[in-house]
């Protein structure tokens, strides 16, 4: 029996990897992947069955866990932004020489046009680079679906499958056909090769001849997916190749969503070479439509960029960079075809502009606003200070007002950056970091400098959640003075204090004083985040 919801992409995937036996989530928050593990956590299924759904420390820690319940024979998934892959690589390419066991998903939502990250890399190049078999959802149906299909998938050929997602899809709704029930939980299962599971060189050198066959087999298995798909039209001048979400763009162009031109749409890697050779052989030009960096399009070109009737983001055809939408296309197939009926523009009257761009602010009442108050005003005094800063809201302290930060880098750079700096003659070299990134990436930084008792101050800014993403648990809730401890930093040079406005004086005194010492100095600076404390009163 089915029925029908409306769902998020995220939410889709989500329901689709509980319905289809998911035994463990594993996720560190981010945008556009935070609410794939924020529905699993509200759903019934999960209570009713226990299924695991913590947040994780980092992405990497998160690929770890799900890898160990994939090892015992259950089903589970790690899901991250696509910079969280990053973090996640290490774990990540290993894990398609251990293999799988139990089903294991692999889940990255990218961000193109930079929403709410530092870049806007693509996903699939890991997927690529590891070897591993991805799937890349054009709609919330396919994203539900795909989950039970990744599982499956990684079962029979036992390696982890990465699942794609973009901001657009993840973020957007559409009507999706579910299953009334869901599956049971896979049992306790003896991994088939163990081996494989040590990566010791004797073991990888046989393992690796193993993936590179199995590779054929997966590109194989594209070739005969049902979310790769053909479709032949009578004029063959111009070829299509359409990917993931740059599907309905594409199809938004025709009234009844048909295109004129043959057409081949990927969901699944590796590429399906076959059915993109015969689509080139039979076509006098290809335009690649495909959101994200140009993968496809350097894969079909070559490495000598030596095919020059495939076109894309590479020659202009379409835009180099952000996301594409349907006006984009079409521009880009006009230029092809300039004369091509059904996508003249049609006039229109102007919009015009009610509302005024607001630029990104800290909340009114955060308390981040009172450590940048207090820290402009204690480094007043020294002209070649320099603050580094981190990945959270309080990011945000690079805009005016405050104008409180010179650096942003990565999960937990904030700490390193200023160490190097320090040794390199800057002073003041201040590092700012949030409780959640701390624990996400700061705490081996900090060993580095206490190791050496860098001059540094480092300024934890506890806010007593992740922020940024929506309020979720933070790791070192009410353990970061412990932790500082046990990573060695000197009690006489560790501080605690509320950033309240009430305490504004005594905040620039404290971080003055810091400031010289010239050692190692860590202040917690620490007040709730407005927006969780609103809803705590609630």
């Amino acid at each position: 029996m089915k029925t029908q919801i409306l769902l998020l992409g995220d939410e889709a995937l989500a329901l689709g990897a509980l319905n289809a036996g998911l035994s463990g989530a594993y996720a560190y928050p981010g945008t556009p992947s935070t609410e794939i593990m924020e529905f699993i956590q509200m759903n019934p299924l999960t209570k009713e069955r226990g299924i695991h759904c913590h947040w994780s420390s980092n992405e990497k820690t998160a690929v770890e866990e799900a890898l160990g319940m994939s090892y015992a024979g259950k089903r589970s998934l790690a899901s991250m932004k696509h910079v969280g892959v990053n973090v996640a690589a290490d774990p990540l390419l290993n894990s398609a020489m251990t293999g799988a066991n139990g089903g294991m998903l692999v889940i990255a939502a990218d961000d193109p046009s930079m929403h709410s990250s530092q870049n806007e890399q693509d996903s699939r190049f890991y997927a690529d680079f590891a070897m591993l078999p991805m799937l890349e959802p054009s709609s919330q149906q396919e994203a539900y679906e795909m989950a039970k299909y990744g599982f499956q998938l990684s079962e029979h050929y036992r390696i982890p499958v990465m699942l794609r997602m973009v901001t657009r899809l993840a973020h957007s709704r559409g009507n999706v056909t579910v299953d009334a029930e869901a599956e049971p939980e896979n049992t306790l299962s003896d991994v088939a090769n163990p081996r494989q599971w040590v990566l010791m060189p004797g073991n990888s050198r046989v393992r690796y001849k193993q993936l590179i066959n199995d590779y054929a087999d997966l590109t194989a298995e594209s070739e005969k997916s049902p979310f790769n798909t053909f479709t032949d039209a009578p004029d063959h001048s111009l070829g299509i190749v359409v990917s993931g979400v740059a599907n309905n763009y594409y199809r938004e162009l025709w009234k009844d969503g048909k295109s004129p031109w043959p057409m081949v749409k990927i969901s699944q890697y590796p590429l399906p070479a076959d059915m993109l050779r015969n689509l080139v052989e039979t076509c006098d030009e290809v335009l690649v439509i495909e959101e994200g960096q140009p993968f496809i399009e350097q894969h079909m070109r070559g490495v000598l960029n030596s095919n020059p009737k495939i076109h894309g983001r590479l020659d202009g055809y379409l835009p180099r960079t952000g996301e594409l939408d349907p006006e984009s296309v079409r521009l880009g197939v006009l230029k092809l075809r300039p004369s091509t009926p059904g996508l003249e523009k049609e006039e229109t009257q102007p919009v015009p502009e009610v509302v005024v761009a607001r630029p990104p602010a800290l909340c009114k009442g955060c308390g981040h606003r009172d450590v940048y108050a207090a820290l402009n005003e204690s480094i007043e005094s020294y002209p070649h200070a320099r603050v580094f800063g981190d990945i959270g809201c309080y990011t945000l302290g690079y805009l005016a007002p405050f104008r409180a930060i010179h650096t942003v880098l990565d999960m937990g750079a904030s700490i390193t950056m200023a160490k190097g700096a320090s040794e390199a003659g800057v002073h003041p070299a201040i590092a700012i970091i949030g409780d959640s990134t701390f624990t996400h990436s700061g705490m081996t930084g900090l060993l580095d400098a206490v190791n050496e008792d860098s001059d540094i101050l480092v300024i934890i800014s506890d806010n007593l959640t992740t922020g940024m993403t929506g309020g979720q648990d933070s790791q070192g809730t009410g353990k970061l003075e412990e932790i500082c401890l046990g990573l060695g930093v000197n009690p006489e040079h560790l501080h605690t204090i509320d950033s309240l406005p009430k305490n504004h004086n005594d905040m620039v005194e404290l971080f003055r004083n810091e400031i010289d010492h010239h050692g190692l100095s860590v202040v917690i600076s620490r007040r709730e985040c407005i927006q969780t404390a609103r809803r705590s009163k609630k």
